[in-house]
């Protein structure tokens, strides 16, 4: 069987009338063909060059990590369901997961998708919508899986530098590339956890082409409390919101995520063997998310717990005379100065516990820092004081 057999006739049809050559459609057979999700072959990648492997023992707060797990609820749910594993689907676990987003959301249960994590709708975003004729446009620094995707199937990235205050600059975005088929927007925004406003979004959808589709990633939004772009997502076709359980609600490792479109959106990138995909997710991490989504006064509470260790965390880095990107999520970009290596500082901090992020090559002086426990990051001020000494 030929690479490309992978897709049906109506998927190779398409990308090949979208200008996607022989060996790209290939590529995307690759990708998403045989039931194989995308990040299967960019982001094990992508962990390799972009992460370090985990120190035991240390301090860990370079992967944007919740501090703590899944409230109890989920806990509970999560154990609960796991006695009826012989089920594929107990009693109809995604329905329930989106009337809880769509009631928690104020959108339609049509417009909700779930994902086994956010990386398979992001790659897939970039193959349904952007071509070799279509381009990537994201800010930078960014979050980078978009940018993979792209160069591996050999479609145009456009990269365009935050603004003074760390937004998006939508409308350099559009004047970089104003025939795109994606931009991609992420608020809070990784690594800086800065945000764009709903306007700014707003103002790209009415200026950008008719036929391209605006990606908002709020992966981090409930540790920033901020406006949503789901109700524009569920009422216009073309914008996609992408979610994940993997940040404030502490399920990174039960890889759960949630798009928000309109479902014509949905028939072009489902073209590419998409049930299989969403119908893989483990029913542990479908009934977790439906117990803690609704759990507002707790989302609250474990916002206000991470906002006050980062106003504390950043109040040292004042005393201490450095600079920092002033973030609304669980993350920050820490400023060591001209003539610092970004990794010769993660290394420094391993040697006193303490396992940090790592840099973005346009900010080739900082490292990113997760806001940890408040007992984490009580360790990293101790940690700092005595890199910065030496």
């Amino acid at each position: 069987m030929m690479t490309t057999d992978l897709l049906d006739r109506e998927a190779r049809e398409d990308l090949h009338d979208r200008g996607y050559s022989r060996r790209q459609i290939g590529r995307i057979a690759m990708l998403l063909g045989a039931g194989a999700t995308a990040s299967q072959f960019l982001t094990n990648g992508a962990q390799a060059q972009q992460s370090a492997k985990a120190v035991i023992g240390a301090v860990r707060i370079g992967s944007n990590e919740c501090w703590t797990g899944p409230f109890p609820e989920g806990v509970q749910a999560a154990s609960a369901i796991a006695s009826l594993g012989n089920r594929y689907e107990p009693d109809n676990e995604h329905a329930k997961l989106a009337a809880a987003v769509a009631q928690v959301e104020g959108v339609t249960p049509e417009c909700i998708l779930a994902w086994p994590g956010s990386s398979d709708p992001l790659n897939r975003a970039v193959i349904t919508f952007c071509s070799p004729q279509k381009g990537l446009v994201t800010a930078n620094p960014t979050y980078e899986q978009s940018w993979r995707t792209a160069a591996w199937l050999s479609v145009k990235p456009t990269r365009v530098p935050l603004t003074a205050d760390y937004r998006h600059d939508v409308k350099a975005m559009l004047a970089a590339d104003p025939n795109a088929g994606l931009y991609y927007i992420c608020s809070p925004n990784n690594p800086t956890g800065t945000l764009t406003p709903i306007a700014d979004i707003e103002w790209l959808l009415a200026n950008k082409p008719k036929d391209s589709v605006v990606l908002v990633d709020e992966a981090y939004i409930h540790f920033a409390g901020t406006q949503s772009a789901a109700k524009l997502a569920c009422t216009r076709n073309d914008v996609i919101v992408m979610r994940t359980f993997s940040k404030l609600f502490g399920m990174a490792g039960m890889r759960l995520g949630l798009t928000i479109a309109h479902p014509d959106l949905y028939k072009k990138m489902m073209r590419y063997d998409g049930g299989q995909v969403t119908n893989m997710l483990p029913m542990t991490a479908v009934a977790c998310g439906t117990a803690v989504l609704p759990l507002a006064d707790k989302i609250t509470a474990r916002r206000n717990e991470m906002i006050a260790v980062r106003e504390e965390t950043f109040a040292h880095l004042k005393k201490r005379g450095l600079k920092y990107i002033p973030s609304q999520a669980n993350m920050f970009m820490v400023d060591w100065g001209a003539g610092k290596d970004p990794k010769a500082m993660q290394a420094a901090f391993v040697a006193e516990g303490v396992q940090i992020g790592r840099s973005w090559d346009a900010y080739p002086t900082m490292n990113r820092v997760t806001v940890g426990s408040a007992e984490d990051m009580a360790k990293f001020r101790a940690a700092l004081d005595k890199v910065i000494k030496a």
